[in-house]
């Protein structure tokens, strides 16, 4: 459909790539990644047609349909959001409007004169092409956009100019996904979605008829909708298939196939060198120096370029805090009648890493300055650990900062006990690098900031951090180093991300907000899935305790009372679901089971038996998965080592289930 042939850019005197020869195809699903700065952006604006080329050419089929959407900076007003979404279809509500005055034509004209046979006739081809555009189901695909990408239905109806940049973008996405181009290109399209409006779209591009390509830093979006990936790198563009996984693997594969290429050449040209430096002042080899001189010459040299080196810090550890970092009882939250919560009950223990999760609007960032202390209570008493100390990162912390400062100058006012070279490292994490240093913050953007806050907060970390969406702004190479150092600190984290990776990998629960409540999952993202769809499949009991939205699994007995206290859960037990667990213990130990009673001895004596195995084992995988993760945080591993690591975790979770599954089972034939 595009083809791009021997192409180049540079920005400035700066080559961002060249010699590209693309053929972009008809169902080719494409993500694009290189550092920050390397030409992704600018890529995707030359395929729109909205920067020509320094060199080469692009061609493309004939009417062909491409849909662009930028990162940010699109404002529509005028209409509202239904009415703008639904303008997309202006062919098939044009041909709606024809219909009806074609079929008030019919009514008038008489059936035998020649003009109805005309009418008619276009009345069918009408009908026929408004049928062919879907026109029938406009409004219920823009309904589905809508609902998907997190609209309402009481935002339907509301003009687009009373919304957000957020919202704003959301708009201009639901639009291009409803005109469905021939190739979709899309510059960092999570930006401004929530986990609930990412997993729809992944689920919606799944099914995308033809073409797109993606910008993205977050790679658990890329495994689930690319087939390939597009890489600029050292002023080239690489192809990989695969999604994001396989593209690191495979890189790392070219990477040393170049270094090898590189090695033999290099060995090559010292011989041949040697020999001219040899013989060059003899007559009798004279032809042949000159042989070698001009094959030299004529060498195409293998370029290798500068080894991206792997960024490892570790943040100053803060003081330790007591086991109960902060309690929240008959917690409430309103404006005016506005209710956000009511009648919340939870504690944070220390070492909990909680991903606060929910859809926008559902009050994660009312909850996270509630927990900052930023936010009062309507009701209810929120108190705060022994020796605990707060720091809280906002989405607009940049406005703290000191304006005039420089970048370094202020970082190393806050780490004096990092030298210059390790205060440079630091910040190179951060996307800061060269000169850029030397910057006064005031002319950094609002993302630039944001990103040196974080960067400076980290620097002298309390005991509990709270993170308000703290990966926004940072690339995929960012991403990993804040989250290795993130899960090599030993204070308590809980932070608000719709990244969904950095959420598997760091969490150790979430907190799934909404609705006035907060339901606590122990886990990451997966296990909270899996928590829900167990609770689907589930039959609704309301005189039934939930024991698994409390801890995994859920075991009998003393077990869930200890388990509380051993950490499984993060101490969201208020105190009359503490009551009515100790009551569930209490009725199990005085009152025996009908069913146990028909059982033979033996046979209860043998399923217990198996019950204790399965248990043992799940404590072990649970202690494999735990040293695991330690691993994946230790220095020295390459690639393939982690890949492995990586691999035996998830075989490890895998058996957990099926344990607890098997758990559950025979507890249904104990009775218990």
């Amino acid at each position: 459909m595009i083809q791009l042939t021997s192409a180049a850019m540079r920005y400035g005197e700066k080559t961002l790539f060249k010699d590209l020869n693309w053929l972009i195809s008809n169902q080719d699903r494409i993500g694009v990644v290189g550092s920050n700065g390397t030409g992704k952006s600018t890529l995707l604006k030359v395929i729109a047609g909205l920067e020509d080329l320094d060199a080469g050419q692009l061609t493309q089929q004939k009417n062909l349909r491409v849909g662009y959407l930028p990162q940010d900076g699109l404002t529509i007003s005028g209409r509202t959001i239904f009415d703008e979404c639904l303008s997309v279809f202006e062919e098939a509500l044009s041909l709606e409007d024809e219909q009806t005055k074609l079929a008030e034509q019919l009514s008038s004209v008489n059936p035998e004169s020649q003009g109805y046979s005309m009418v008619a006739e276009r009345y069918q081809w009408v009908q026929d092409r408004y049928l062919a555009l879907d026109g029938y189901t406009k409004e219920a695909q823009v309904g589905g956009v809508l609902t998907g990408l997190g609209f309402s239905q009481s935002d339907w109806n509301r003009h687009t100019e009373e919304f957000s940049g957020g919202w704003q973008m959301r708009i201009a996405l639901a639009k291009l996904l409803l005109e469905k181009p021939n190739i979709l290109l899309l510059d960092e399209p999570t930006n401004h979605l929530d986990l609930e409006a990412r997993n729809w779209l992944e689920d919606y591009l799944g099914s995308y008829p033809f073409a797109y390509l993606i910008i993205s830093h977050d790679r658990f979006f890329f495994d689930a909708t690319v087939t390939k990936i597009v890489e600029i790198w050292n002023r080239r563009v690489h192809f990989y298939s695969g999604n994001y996984s396989q593209f690191e693997t495979a890189k790392q594969t070219r990477l040393e196939q170049l270094r090898a290429s590189y090695s033999r050449q290099q060995d090559e040209i010292h011989r041949q060198e040697a020999f001219i430096a040899r013989f060059r002042y003899k007559a009798t080899k004279a032809r042949q120096v000159q042989s070698r001189l001009k094959a030299l010459e004529k060498i195409e040299r293998i370029e290798v370029p500068d080894e991206e080196s792997t960024i490892h810090f570790r943040f100053p550890q803060p003081s330790s805090s007591g086991r109960v970092v902060m309690r929240f009882k008959g917690a409430a939250k309103s404006y005016d009648a506005n209710e956000v919560f009511r009648d919340v009950n939870f504690s944070v223990d220390k070492g909990s890493r909680i991903a606060l999760i929910g859809v926008n609007g559902a009050g994660k960032s009312t909850l996270i300055r509630m927990l900052a202390g930023n936010e009062g209570l309507t009701a209810g008493v929120r108190t705060v650990g022994h020796n605990v100390t707060i720091d809280y990162f906002a989405q607009d912390q940049y406005k703290t900062l000191n304006p005039e400062a420089r970048i370094f100058d202020d970082l190393a006012s806050v780490a004096p006990a990092n030298s210059d070279t390790e205060i440079r490292k630091i910040l190179g994490c951060f996307l800061f690098s060269g000169d850029e240093v030397f910057k006064p913050i005031r002319v950094l953007s609002g993302g630039e900031r944001n990103r040196y806050a974080l960067a400076r907060m980290l620097m002298q970390p309390s005991n509990f951090m709270l993170l308000d969406e703290p990966t926004n702004h940072l690339d995929l190479r960012a991403k990993e180093v804040l989250l290795r150092a993130l899960l090599e600190f030993t204070g308590t984290i809980a932070f608000v991300s719709h990244d969904r990776y950095f959420i598997d990998k760091l969490a150790t629960h979430v907190y799934a907000v909404g609705g006035g409540h907060i339901d606590v999952y122990p886990g990451n993202y997966e296990d909270y899935l899996w928590h829900l769809d167990r609770s689907r499949e589930q039959p609704d009991d309301s005189n039934q305790v939930d024991v698994f939205k409390l801890n995994r699994p859920a075991r009998p007995k003393e077990d869930i009372l200890s388990s509380l206290d051993a950490k499984v859960v993060t101490g969201d037990v208020s105190e009359e679901l503490r009551n009515a667990l100790q009551s569930v213990q209490s009725s199990t130990e005085t009152v025996p089971s009908k069913r146990n009673k028909r059982l033979n001895p033996m046979i209860v004596k043998q399923l217990q038996k198996q019950v204790h195995r399965i248990e043992d084992e799940i404590t072990e995988l649970e202690t494999a998965i735990t040293q695991q993760q330690e691993q994946l945080t230790a220095r020295g591993f390459d690639h393939r080592q982690m890949e492995k690591i990586t691999t035996e975790m998830e075989q490890h979770r895998a058996r957990v289930r099926e344990c607890e599954r098997e758990w559950e089972e025979l507890n249904l034939k104990l009775g218990t």
